[in-house]
């Protein structure tokens, strides 16, 4: 293959994460020559093709670099595949019949293995596969490109995968295959429930008559002490104090539909101290028992 400077690379998907990715590459040497979408002409595949000075295709276009679009001609090396998961399988198999010998073909997807690419790996084994997935949220383009520097990625696949997260600035970590559902359900948790409580801690302040973004400064300085100290060490607040009198008393200013989650993530803090219900066993029951007024009842 040629050196990384000079590899052409194809994008398939053009959402946040693809996008950002290949935007990543363009701004580090890498040539993008095609985008493919759900068609030539939709409106992102067009809009992303232009942003990264490339064709807008179909995904039969991705293969080759066209010398009469602005490129030297040849191969393209590299295909990222940025689809939803449901899609990847279909088309790895699509790929087929139009990546040249030598291709590295990369889906970004963080619960599916390599098995999605075993249409394309079993039919083409002179083409490589692997997987990227940044332990990042992307929420646009712009603010992806800042965060993927120093970000965590789990890969998979041939040794050119970790060169490629490496060339990113990211840090490449691999995943068991039967253990990859663990690990996106550990990155859903640690992202998607995180944003979901905060969700929760801002309607319960808005019902005191307090601003959500008063307490932002608290959630930045709790994740600094989790990255310093560790989750239990980490841990502060009436639970880890096995103060029962004052979890009661929150329980009682929460709104019906607001105490189950309450419970259940106050458990997970008792859990985490590592008392048990042996020898917190009122604080546990507090937290556990069903009273019947967060089954949806009146505010």
């Amino acid at each position: 293959m040629h050196s990384p400077s000079q590899r052409a690379f194809a994008l398939v998907g053009p959402g946040r994460a693809g996008t950002t990715i290949a935007t990543a590459l363009a701004a580090r040497g890498l040539r993008c020559v095609a985008v493919a979408g759900r068609s030539a002409d939709a409106a992102s595949t067009v809009a992303v093709a232009a942003r990264l000075g490339a064709r807008a295709v179909d995904v039969t276009g991705v293969g080759h670099v066209d010398a009469t679009a602005g490129g030297a001609g040849g191969d393209t090396e590299l295909v990222i595949v940025a689809t939803p998961d449901a899609e990847i399988a279909g088309t790895a198999a699509a790929l087929v019949p139009v990546v040249a010998p030598g291709t590295l073909v990369v889906h970004l997807s963080g619960a599916c293995t390599l098995a999605e690419l075993d249409k394309l790996a079993a039919a083409r084994p002179d083409v490589l596969v692997g997987s990227l997935h940044p332990l990042q949220s992307l929420p646009s383009v712009e603010v992806g490109l800042e965060r993927l520097p120093g970000s965590w990625c789990a890969v998979a696949g041939p040794a050119g995968v970790e060169r490629l997260a490496l060339s990113l600035g990211m840090r490449p970590f691999r995943v068991a295959d039967d253990q990859r559902v663990a690990y996106h359900a550990a990155a859903t948790i640690a992202s998607n429930h995180l944003v979901a409580l905060l969700g929760q801690a801002a309607r319960v302040a808005a019902d005191a008559g307090v601003p959500a973004e008063a307490f932002l400064p608290l959630v930045r300085a709790t994740l600094d002490n989790v990255e310093l100290l560790g989750p239990e060490a980490a841990l502060t607040g009436p639970v880890a104090r096995g103060d029962a009198d004052t979890v009661a008393r929150h329980l009682g200013a929460l709104p019906a539909d607001e105490q189950r989650a309450y419970r259940a993530l106050a458990a997970e803090a008792l859990r985490l101290t590592g008392r048990g219900d042996s020898s917190d066993p009122a604080a546990l029951a507090l937290l556990l028992q069903a009273d019947g007024r967060d089954e949806g009842g009146a505010r």
